[in-house]
């Protein structure tokens, strides 16, 4: 945790995130657009209870908050109001707090992955494949939902009859899936040769593949598919857009 700020102060709420894009990102925009006084820090919290204390200690200049890895979900509990889009997703990545001292969540990864593949599909990409449940898969499920893009949620544990065992994946669920997206954290840095067990020799120049990761550039999961001919692309550019969202919320 960094010192007390006398600044207007912005965040990101997570686990072992000293790797964080958002870090980066939102200091050098804050030095692009001359905004002195304003300061982007890291609240790497070992459990969400410890969410008080920060707002304890940094309510009176905290303006806003990106959350990620684990706190997207239980996160829900420290707000006094959630977005409908948000509330509908069951996850939340950024919090604005207003003027009179409310904490109000949204989920801007809706945005940042849905103009982000937009771009890419094409006709026969009309079934796809969510590896993982966490909090980015369900804002990637509400996009498909809204494109009208049929998907399966795989799961090492999966629950109900909405998610499938990664042992399901076959040749025909995998040339009927043409997008394939990995929502899970299997192959970020450090961990470069990790890659979600799928069956990688199914895949054909119609898939695309998505990873949300985006430390290394190329996951092995990227790479497999980009051997087989498949369009890939990294969650670099959806990280980009969801930021830019976060900030137009808070300023708003």
């Amino acid at each position: 945790m960094e010192g007390k700020l006398n600044s207007i102060l912005f965040g990101l709420l997570g686990k072992n995130i000293s790797y964080s894009f958002s870090k980066n990102y939102f200091s050098k925009k804050f030095i692009d657009l001359k905004l002195e006084g304003y300061k982007y820090v890291n609240f790497d919290i070992e459990k969400i209870q410890d969410f008080p204390e920060i707002l304890s200690e940094f309510k009176t200049i905290l303006k806003g908050c990106n959350v990620t890895i684990p706190y997207k979900e239980s996160v829900f509990n420290y707000l006094d109001e959630v977005d409908t889009i948000a509330s509908e997703i069951g996850a939340v990545n950024t919090i604005k707090f207003t003027n009179d001292g409310r904490l109000v969540g949204y989920n801007t990864d809706v945005v940042g992955f849905e103009n982000s593949l937009i771009p890419l599909l094409k006709k026969h990409h009309t079934k796809a494949l969510i590896l993982g449940t966490g909090g980015a898969s369900k804002a990637v499920a509400y996009v498909f939902k809204k494109l009208n893009i049929d998907y399966y949620k795989i799961s090492r544990n999966p629950k109900g009859s909405t998610e499938l065992p990664y042992a399901d994946l076959s040749d025909k669920l995998l040339n009927e899936c043409t997008i394939v997206v990995n929502c899970s954290p299997v192959g970020t840095y450090p961990n470069i040769n990790e890659k979600p067990m799928i069956p990688y020799q199914f895949l054909t120049p119609k898939h695309l593949l998505y990873d949300l990761i985006y430390n290394p550039v190329e996951t092995a999961f990227l790479l497999e598919g980009k051997k087989r001919g498949a369009l890939v692309k990294n969650g670099y550019e959806m990280l980009e857009l969801q930021a830019e969202e976060s900030w137009r919320l808070w300023n708003k």
